[in-house]
């Protein structure tokens, strides 16, 4: 049984080689843009590290005059200095910076006059649903309620849940709301 365990060890090396050795994966290119990723972050969800923003009405002319200022040659930012210059120049004129992740993207002017007109919302969207209105037919509950049986007296502090504690892990939470440990019937 030995002989025949050895003789099958260098066939099942051999498939195994076939299916986990293939070729060098090829990385899709993406074609990255602002809206694409803003849509990303959106995606990603929320209480992102970024100051909010709101572009005035002349961002774009602020831009192209920061621009003439600097005597730009071409619309291409393809020279590392100038372009370095150039979004420290638009930083000092409009107070908004533009993040480490998204320099590689801004390659023209009119990509960085783009990304000035953007709005950056860093409202969170539960915040921000207090601010629609909402139908009549559904109701937001901001502020939780938890039970705890020494102070709730709608159902003489009678819990649907007799053996599951309530426990507050939160610091933030500690001092709004109180815990509750449930009573056990063995020790």
């Amino acid at each position: 049984m030995a002989a025949t365990t050895l003789r099958k060890t260098p066939v099942l090396v051999a498939s195994l080689q076939r299916c986990f050795a293939s070729a060098p994966k090829v990385k899709p290119t993406k074609n990255r843009t602002l809206s694409a990723v803003g849509e990303s972050i959106a995606a990603k969800g929320f209480l992102r590290p970024h100051k909010p923003y709101s572009p005035p009405a002349d961002a774009a002319e602020r831009v192209r005059s920061v621009a003439a200022s600097l005597k730009l040659k071409s619309d291409q930012l393809g020279n590392l200095s100038e372009k370095f210059q150039f979004l420290a120049a638009c930083f000092q004129e409009l107070q908004h910076g533009v993040p480490n992740s998204q320099v590689h993207e801004l390659r023209t002017i009119g990509d960085v006059i783009s990304f000035y007109e953007t709005t950056v919302d860093t409202t969170v969207p539960l915040d921000a649903l207090k601010r629609v209105e909402l139908p009549e037919n559904l109701h937001i509950q901001y502020e939780y309620v938890r039970f705890n049986p020494e102070t709730d007296t709608k159902f003489d502090g009678k819990t649907a849940f007799p053996k599951s504690s309530t426990l507050v892990t939160g610091l933030k939470y500690r001092s709004k709301y109180e815990g509750h440990e449930a009573k056990r019937s063995w020790p």
